[in-house]
């Protein structure tokens, strides 16, 4: 029988704001991370002050702002009203503090319960805050959470406004990077839902006049677009939307009060419905709704009063009702669509008879495969119960519900030593291993028949299982874990040619990377030093000093199960696969991926750097 613990009052622990938020930083800014991924912390820390000026702009006040990141230290300025002076400090050092409980000013606010900047604060190594109105001036600096210094000026020249400027501590966000595409891509968003706003980022400037209708434009080129945008505005509400000629996917873009809720919620919900139900009326057809909202590209922004969001990160919706007088989310979508829709359709006969062809094709599409798609699940199910290829965790994305923070990945290698090595070191609860046979097949050009009909397709498509949609996304990460050589990069390619050409929202959606593994091990007698490049080597080497053993790993087999543990943990480092928004998928697809052309003989000749030289490179610094 086990010994019974004292219980006594020493057992009860009250902790203070600052201890709170930073020994639970999850609980007010979601998973950590290192910056490879757009819902890092780091990237909800400059959300959490951006909100605040966004409100201001939202109030009529400040139609700049101006955010600067240089040495991860982040400033945000903005021009709207300043803090009133003697809450300062309370506002960004005491929880439950601050001007958005008062509905009058702040009715639909982006952030509601008075905790952003003080997660801010705790969580920042420097971190300080500025206020000007009324030719007066107060500023703050803290550590940690802990007040440093206050400075107070009776007469000042500075434009009104608040000025914010932080640096992550380090201690919490492990080597941590901002990644401007990740800061470029909020920053927009922020604009488009504010038209008329100004965002400057390093100098760059953000700006939007048709809102959302920009948002797809920037998304998706002219000449992918099946019909022009269709943008519909309301009071508490504004949709844009098109269907794309490039993919096969739906696409969706969801806000509520300017927050980017990535995971949907009840107002995505509505939206999806209320598309199929004006669509079956206006052509008088019962489509199938996989049919209807087949390559659909849309955004969706509604306003609500006091919103219920799932989670303090605010990425999925969960309010039923539009706040005041208004009727349900449900209700309001479905006859705003319903209304505005169906007067657009029947305003511009083109786009409906486009829409309706569309659907047919994808009809006709889905008919054809539905007998290659029966075997191919027979296939895949039976498959599941003793699939060698994939070694399954017992986390998966859709059971972190209550715990969402918990980040689930799928490593997929090639071969048996790889995929042996990184079996043997995973977190069984939520790692698994995909493993290839040899080289994919080269995907491009081919229709989705060939994801039904290859094995190893097929098998992964049912491993992640995103077949219908990216809602059951079985992990949140998919990494591409291959060696660092000819064969390997090729692999990556082939892999990363299946999802853009099958399932691109994995990738639009930060779901894809590359697994970055050491190239070279740097060791003496006293260390060992793991090294990532040709910089990180020759660092190496200097700290190490004299003729250090120095081994290099061309594959991941060559890498034990022991050793192997420590690139796939908390220090995991990730390279994110990103979209290059000036490019259609398929303009570079084919010219990766298509038949052989001057234009690109060329470009892997001006990038070709010989592993023989690196070698040699190698030796003479070895014998320096």
């Amino acid at each position: 029988m086990a010994k019974e613990t004292a219980y006594t009052e020493d057992n009860i622990k009250s902790l203070d704001w600052k201890e709170h938020i930073r020994m639970r930083p999850g609980m007010y800014i979601g998973k950590l991370g290192d910056g490879s991924s757009g819902d890092d912390g780091i990237y909800i820390l400059l959300k959490e002050v951006l909100d605040n000026s966004i409100d201001e702009y939202v109030m009529g006040v400040g139609k700049t702002i101006e955010v600067s990141i240089q040495n991860n230290r982040v400033i945000v300025r903005d021009y709207g009203r300043g803090i009133p002076l003697g809450k300062v400090v309370d506002v960004v050092s005491k929880m439950n503090t601050g001007g958005k409980y008062d509905t009058k000013a702040f009715k639909k606010s982006v952030g509601l319960n008075g905790v952003g900047t003080k997660a801010v604060n705790a969580l920042s190594e420097y971190f300080r805050v500025e206020s000007n109105r009324d030719n007066k001036s107060v500023a703050a600096e803290f550590e940690l959470g802990e007040l440093k210094n206050e400075e107070k000026l009776d007469e000042t020249s500075r434009r009104r406004g608040t000025k914010v400027s932080f640096v992550p501590d380090n201690e919490i966000f492990k080597k941590y990077n901002y990644r401007s595409e990740y800061v470029e891509k909020m920053l927009k968003n922020y604009v488009y839902l504010n038209p008329g706003l100004t965002i400057v980022f390093n100098g760059k400037k953000f700006y939007s006049e048709d809102g959302l209708k920009d948002l797809l434009s920037d998304n998706i080129r002219k000449e992918d677009r099946l019909f022009p945008i269709i943008h519909l505005r309301g009071e508490d509400i504004e949709v844009a939307m098109t269907y794309s000629k490039a993919q096969y996917s739906e696409e969706y873009h969801s806000f509520v009060n300017g927050q980017n809720t990535t995971q949907g919620g009840t107002h995505l919900t509505a939206f999806k419905e209320a598309v199929v139900k004006t669509i079956r009326e206006f052509f008088g057809k019962k489509y199938d709704p996989s049919d209807i909202r087949k390559s659909i590209a849309a955004a969706i922004s509604i306003k609500v009063m006091e919103p219920v969001f799932e989670s303090q990160t605010k990425t999925k919706l969960g309010s039923t009702d539009m706040g005041g007088d208004l009727p349900t989310v449900r209700t309001y979508i479905l006859d705003f669509v319903k209304r505005k829709l169906d007067n657009h359709l029947h305003k511009n006969p083109e786009t409906a008879e486009k829409l309706q062809r569309k659907i047919l094709q994808a009809e006709k599409e889905r008919k054809d495969l539905s007998g290659i798609r029966k075997l191919a699940r027979e296939r895949a199910k039976k498959a599941s119960l003793h699939n060698k290829k994939l070694r399954d965790c017992r986390i998966h994305l859709g059971d972190t519900k209550k715990e969402r923070n918990l980040e689930t990945t799928l490593f997929i290698t090639e071969g048996d030593s790889a995929s042996g090595s990184i079996t043997k070191s995973r977190d069984v609860n939520t790692q698994a291993v995909f493993s290839l046979k040899g080289k994919p097949l080269n995907s491009y050009g081919l229709s989705k028949k060939i994801v039904y009909e290859n094995e190893e397709f097929n098998l992964l498509q049912a491993a992640l299982n995103i077949e219908d949609s990216l809602e059951d996304l079985r992990y949140n990460n998919i990494v591409i874990a291959t060696d660092a050589d000819v064969d390997g990069m090729h692999i990556r390619l082939l892999i990363i040619t299946f999802f853009l050409q099958f399932f691109p929202e994995v990738i639009r959606e930060g779901h894809l990377y590359i697994l970055q593994t050491p190239l070279f091990r740097v060791r003496n007698k006293k260390e060992t030093i793991y090294c990532y490049s040709e910089d990180e080597r020759r660092q190496a080497v200097k700290i190490l000093g004299k003729k250090p053993e120095i081994t290099r790993f061309k594959g991941l087999g060559e890498i034990s199960p022991d050793e192997f543990k420590h690139f796939i943990g908390d220090d995991i480092r990730l390279d994110p696969i990103m979209l290059d928004k000036t490019k259609s998928i398929d303009e570079i697809l084919k010219f990766y991926m298509g038949k052989n052309t001057p234009d690109r003989q060329d470009f892997i000749i001006d990038n070709l750097r010989l592993e023989i030289d690196l070698a040699e490179e190698l030796e003479q610094e070895i014998e320096a």
